[in-house]
């Protein structure tokens, strides 16, 4: 029975005119809200993920769905790495310039323990005296 089905089914799709497309249909509008400026998509944030959507007739909020503290959990974890990463990088910038400092402190003890011109010499290289 099911292999009379599956030709029959076959046979039908294959008198049928219409097309079957295999685009991927997440796509639309995405170049055009990115070159406006907005999210990817509808539903990356912006007032109608981020608000509630409803509120007591009293004016008391609506308890926060599931979908809102996940991304609230998501924003808080992405603010937390990116203070840790933001530390890290001026810990480097700050580890950076001592160890140049330290660099030119020794180039200037190696210049300084240079042999010094005496005699004649010191006379041409000095002529204020």
């Amino acid at each position: 029975m099911a292999a009379v089905c599956r030709t029959l089914c076959c046979s039908v799709l294959k008198q049928s005119s219409r097309q079957l497309s295999t685009t991927c249909g997440v796509q639309a509008g995405e170049l055009w809200r990115k070159e406006h400026g907005l999210a990817r998509s509808g539903t990356e944030y912006g007032p109608l993920t981020d608000l509630p959507d409803w509120s007591f007739a009293d004016g008391r909020p609506a308890p926060p769905l599931k979908g809102m503290l996940r991304r609230r959990q998501e924003r808080e974890v992405l603010a937390r790495r990116i203070v840790m990463l933001s530390s890290e990088v001026d810990k480097g910038i700050e580890s950076w310039s001592e160890k140049q400092e330290e660099a030119k402190r020794i180039e200037e003890h190696k210049k300084s323990l240079l042999l010094k011109p005496k005699g004649r010499l010191l006379l041409k290289k000095n002529p204020q005296s």
